[in-house]
């Protein structure tokens, strides 16, 4: 396993009076594999606003390993090792799927080092392991533009990988995907997870079920309950409130 463990404490958000977050407590360890489920406005994207430092808690704090992210801009949690997946793929078009991931290499970003930098063989080989990982090794050539939607998410997964994160967040992945696509994914992202944590906000509960992971359900802010899929699926309160039977 890698990396530091993620904790919130008691984190509220309040907007205008309207509690985004209510004394939220969650544990993510490291390597571990999380699922966070939760109706509309139950308050995962704030979540993950929160741990990324795009809001700032109003009560409560964030810790990753000995770092108090509360308080930190969004720059320098990043430089933290943790990286965001929004729902939207954001690739580059006219790239192919190895400049794509050229592009996300962790590499110096200063104008001089840019200027003497080359794709060393340490850095191809990198390369190539990501578009094994994430299942394009074959399309590395083609631009970005033709690849389907799920191949395009999975590139997004890999230009995040190549900032080589401690903590992936990851908002849902599977929106729109075909059912192969689907399962790609789900496997991915288990392969993924164990050498570094990962947080996996989701709607599809099929999906969900794939990972294997435990899973946390917010409701109004706040933990409602958290366990494997068939504990929280036979949860009464999860049964009202997010289930709808």
């Amino acid at each position: 396993m890698k990396g530091p463990g993620l904790y919130l404490d008691g984190v509220s958000v309040v907007f205008d009076g309207f509690r985004a977050l209510n004394n939220l407590s969650l544990i993510v360890d490291p390597g571990e594999l999380r699922a966070v489920i939760g109706p509309n406005g139950a308050g995962k994207t704030t979540m993950m606003d929160v741990i990324t430092g795009k809001t700032r808690p109003t009560a409560g704090t964030v810790t990753f390993g000995e770092h108090d992210l509360t308080r930190m801009d969004e720059a320098r949690i990043a430089n933290l090792g943790i990286g965001r997946k929004f729902q939207k793929p954001t690739v580059f078009d006219a790239l192919t799927v190895f400049e794509n991931l050229e592009l996300a290499l962790k590499a110096p970003r200063d104008p001089w080092s840019c200027l003497r930098w080359k794709l060393e063989n340490t850095a191809r080989k990198r390369i190539e392991a990501v578009t094994e990982e994430i299942g394009l090794a074959s399309r590395a050539g083609d631009p970005a533009a033709i690849l389907s939607h799920g191949q395009r998410q999975w590139l997004e997964i890999g230009m995040l990988l190549m900032q080589d994160p401690d903590l992936l967040l990851v908002d849902e992945p599977v929106a729109g995907m075909t059912d192969q696509e689907t399962e790609h994914t789900a496997a991915l992202l288990r392969r993924i997870a164990g050498t570094r944590s990962v947080v996996v906000v989701e709607h599809d509960l099929e999906f969900v079920r794939a990972l294997g992971s435990k899973v946390t359900v917010l409701h109004e802010g706040t933990l409602l309950s958290e366990g494997s899929i068939d504990t929280v699926q036979n949860d009464p309160r999860v049964i009202e409130v997010y289930l709808g039977r």
